[in-house]
Protein backbone atom coordinates (compact mmCIF):
# COMPACT_ATOMS: atom_id res chain seq x y z
CA UNK A 1 0.00 0.00 0.00
CA UNK A 2 2.78 2.42 0.87
CA UNK A 3 4.52 1.89 -2.48
CA UNK A 4 1.27 2.32 -4.37
CA UNK A 5 0.39 5.46 -2.41
CA UNK A 6 3.86 6.84 -3.01
CA UNK A 7 3.55 6.38 -6.75
CA UNK A 8 0.05 7.86 -6.79
CA UNK A 9 0.81 10.98 -4.78
CA UNK A 10 4.48 11.85 -5.04
CA UNK A 11 3.71 14.09 -8.03
CA UNK A 12 0.46 16.05 -8.11
CA UNK A 13 -0.89 19.15 -9.80
CA UNK A 14 -3.47 21.61 -8.63
CA UNK A 15 -4.85 24.53 -10.61
CA UNK A 16 -1.78 26.67 -10.00
CA UNK A 17 0.73 24.44 -8.23
CA UNK A 18 3.08 21.57 -8.97
CA UNK A 19 3.58 19.30 -5.95
CA UNK A 20 6.60 16.98 -5.92
CA UNK A 21 7.86 14.69 -3.17
CA UNK A 22 10.55 16.63 -1.35
CA UNK A 23 14.13 15.67 -2.24
CA UNK A 24 17.68 16.90 -1.90
CA UNK A 25 17.29 18.61 -5.27
CA UNK A 26 15.20 21.14 -3.33
CA UNK A 27 17.85 21.88 -0.71
CA UNK A 28 18.83 25.39 -1.79
CA UNK A 29 15.26 26.60 -2.27
CA UNK A 30 13.96 25.07 0.94
CA UNK A 31 16.88 26.35 2.99
CA UNK A 32 16.11 29.84 1.71
CA UNK A 33 12.52 29.47 2.91
CA UNK A 34 13.34 27.79 6.22
CA UNK A 35 16.10 30.26 7.08
CA UNK A 36 13.96 33.35 6.45
CA UNK A 37 13.04 34.84 9.85
CA UNK A 38 9.72 36.03 8.47
CA UNK A 39 8.58 32.44 7.84
CA UNK A 40 9.17 31.73 11.55
CA UNK A 41 7.52 34.89 12.85
CA UNK A 42 5.41 32.89 15.33
CA UNK A 43 8.16 30.44 16.33
CA UNK A 44 11.60 32.08 15.94
CA UNK A 45 13.46 29.20 17.58
CA UNK A 46 12.46 26.88 14.75
CA UNK A 47 14.33 28.77 12.04
CA UNK A 48 17.00 26.85 10.15
CA UNK A 49 20.35 28.58 10.55
CA UNK A 50 22.45 26.16 8.47
CA UNK A 51 21.87 24.21 5.29
CA UNK A 52 22.69 21.05 7.23
CA UNK A 53 19.52 21.51 9.29
CA UNK A 54 17.47 21.66 6.11
CA UNK A 55 19.36 18.67 4.69
CA UNK A 56 18.47 16.54 7.72
CA UNK A 57 14.88 17.75 7.57
CA UNK A 58 14.57 16.84 3.87
CA UNK A 59 16.15 13.43 4.43
CA UNK A 60 13.65 12.65 7.17
CA UNK A 61 10.69 13.90 5.14
CA UNK A 62 11.78 11.93 2.08
CA UNK A 63 12.02 8.76 4.18
CA UNK A 64 8.39 9.18 5.20
CA UNK A 65 7.32 8.72 1.59
CA UNK A 66 8.88 5.26 1.72
CA UNK A 67 7.50 4.25 5.11
CA UNK A 68 4.07 5.94 5.17
CA UNK A 69 3.15 6.49 1.53
CA UNK A 70 2.72 10.24 2.08
CA UNK A 71 4.91 13.07 3.30
CA UNK A 72 5.80 16.60 2.29
CA UNK A 73 5.88 18.11 -1.18
CA UNK A 74 8.00 20.87 -2.58
CA UNK A 75 5.53 23.41 -3.93
CA UNK A 76 6.23 25.13 -7.25
CA UNK A 77 4.24 27.52 -9.36
CA UNK A 78 3.10 25.91 -12.57
CA UNK A 79 3.41 29.27 -14.31
CA UNK A 80 7.18 29.59 -13.96
CA UNK A 81 8.47 26.58 -11.99
CA UNK A 82 9.68 28.65 -9.04
CA UNK A 83 9.72 26.94 -5.62
CA UNK A 84 7.50 28.87 -3.22
CA UNK A 85 7.04 26.49 -0.32
CA UNK A 86 6.82 23.05 1.20
CA UNK A 87 3.97 21.16 2.82
CA UNK A 88 1.73 18.14 3.02
CA UNK A 89 0.84 15.54 5.62
CA UNK A 90 2.87 13.12 7.72
CA UNK A 91 1.88 10.47 10.22
CA UNK A 92 1.39 11.25 13.89
CA UNK A 93 2.71 8.81 16.45
CA UNK A 94 -0.99 8.38 17.23
CA UNK A 95 -1.57 7.12 13.70
CA UNK A 96 -3.38 10.20 12.40
CA UNK A 97 -2.18 12.70 9.82
CA UNK A 98 -0.36 15.91 10.65
CA UNK A 99 -0.87 18.85 8.24
CA UNK A 100 2.11 21.13 7.65
CA UNK A 101 3.12 23.96 5.36
CA UNK A 102 5.65 26.76 5.08
CA UNK A 103 5.69 29.28 2.24
CA UNK A 104 8.02 32.06 1.16
CA UNK A 105 6.69 35.45 2.29
CA UNK A 106 6.62 36.67 -1.31
CA UNK A 107 3.91 34.08 -2.03
CA UNK A 108 1.65 34.93 0.91
CA UNK A 109 -1.84 36.23 0.33
CA UNK A 110 -2.57 34.29 -2.87
CA UNK A 111 -4.31 31.24 -1.41
CA UNK A 112 -1.46 28.85 -2.19
CA UNK A 113 -1.40 27.36 1.33
CA UNK A 114 -5.10 26.57 1.08
CA UNK A 115 -4.70 25.09 -2.40
CA UNK A 116 -1.81 22.85 -1.35
CA UNK A 117 -3.57 21.84 1.87
CA UNK A 118 -6.69 20.80 0.00
CA UNK A 119 -4.55 18.43 -2.06
CA UNK A 120 -2.92 17.12 1.13
CA UNK A 121 -6.29 16.46 2.79
CA UNK A 122 -7.48 14.61 -0.30
CA UNK A 123 -4.32 12.49 -0.34
CA UNK A 124 -4.68 11.65 3.36
CA UNK A 125 -8.30 10.64 2.82
CA UNK A 126 -7.30 8.39 -0.08
CA UNK A 127 -4.42 6.68 1.73
CA UNK A 128 -6.05 6.22 5.15
CA UNK A 129 -9.51 7.75 5.55
CA UNK A 130 -10.11 6.19 8.97
CA UNK A 131 -7.95 8.59 10.94
CA UNK A 132 -8.15 12.35 11.59
CA UNK A 133 -6.04 15.08 10.06
CA UNK A 134 -4.65 17.57 12.61
CA UNK A 135 -3.42 21.14 12.21
CA UNK A 136 -1.68 22.57 15.29
CA UNK A 137 -1.82 26.37 15.37
CA UNK A 138 -0.73 28.99 17.89
CA UNK A 139 -3.75 30.97 19.03
CA UNK A 140 -2.43 34.35 17.90
CA UNK A 141 -1.71 33.14 14.36
CA UNK A 142 -4.86 34.49 12.78
CA UNK A 143 -3.76 33.86 9.18
CA UNK A 144 -3.19 30.14 9.71
CA UNK A 145 -6.39 29.82 11.70
CA UNK A 146 -8.21 31.32 8.73
CA UNK A 147 -6.60 28.75 6.40
CA UNK A 148 -7.66 25.89 8.69
CA UNK A 149 -11.21 27.18 8.77
CA UNK A 150 -11.32 27.54 4.98
CA UNK A 151 -10.28 23.89 4.80
CA UNK A 152 -13.26 22.95 6.96
CA UNK A 153 -11.18 21.95 9.99
CA UNK A 154 -12.79 22.43 13.39
CA UNK A 155 -11.08 24.07 16.33
CA UNK A 156 -11.22 21.57 19.21
CA UNK A 157 -9.55 23.98 21.60
CA UNK A 158 -6.13 24.33 23.18
CA UNK A 159 -4.18 21.24 24.18
CA UNK A 160 -0.68 20.41 25.32
CA UNK A 161 1.31 18.16 23.03
CA UNK A 162 3.67 15.77 24.80
CA UNK A 163 6.14 16.15 21.92
CA UNK A 164 7.27 19.60 23.00
CA UNK A 165 5.00 20.63 25.87
CA UNK A 166 3.64 23.64 23.98
CA UNK A 167 -0.05 24.52 24.10
CA UNK A 168 -1.63 25.07 20.69
CA UNK A 169 -5.06 24.99 19.15
CA UNK A 170 -5.92 21.56 17.78
CA UNK A 171 -7.78 21.87 14.49
CA UNK A 172 -8.98 18.60 12.97
CA UNK A 173 -11.32 17.23 10.33
CA UNK A 174 -13.15 15.15 12.98
CA UNK A 175 -13.05 14.40 16.70
CA UNK A 176 -9.40 13.53 17.40
CA UNK A 177 -9.24 10.12 19.03
CA UNK A 178 -6.38 11.00 21.40
CA UNK A 179 -7.94 14.05 23.03
CA UNK A 180 -8.42 14.08 26.76
CA UNK A 181 -12.00 15.27 27.33
CA UNK A 182 -11.05 17.58 30.21
CA UNK A 183 -10.48 21.12 28.85
CA UNK A 184 -7.15 22.64 29.73
CA UNK A 185 -5.54 19.36 30.70
CA UNK A 186 -5.67 17.45 27.45
CA UNK A 187 -2.67 15.82 25.83
CA UNK A 188 -2.29 14.60 22.28
CA UNK A 189 0.22 12.01 21.20
CA UNK A 190 3.49 13.45 19.93
CA UNK A 191 4.63 13.13 16.35
CA UNK A 192 7.25 10.52 15.50
CA UNK A 193 9.70 13.27 14.59
CA UNK A 194 11.96 13.80 17.56
CA UNK A 195 12.77 17.49 17.20
CA UNK A 196 9.31 18.95 17.41
CA UNK A 197 9.43 20.20 13.81
CA UNK A 198 5.92 19.00 13.09
CA UNK A 199 4.57 21.17 15.89
CA UNK A 200 6.16 24.25 14.33
CA UNK A 201 3.61 24.31 11.57
CA UNK A 202 0.93 26.55 10.14
CA UNK A 203 2.70 29.31 12.04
Amino acid sequence: MHKEANEAFEHKHTERLELSAVSMADLAALFAINSDPETWRHDPDGRHTTADQTRVWIDRAAARWRTDGLSYWSVRLRSDGSTIGVGGVQRHASGGWNLYYRFAPSSWGHGYATEMSQAALAAAAAVDPEVPVFAWILGHNEASRAVAERLGLKNYGEFVDTNDGVSRLAYADRQPFALDPQPGSAVLDGDAESDGESRRQLQ
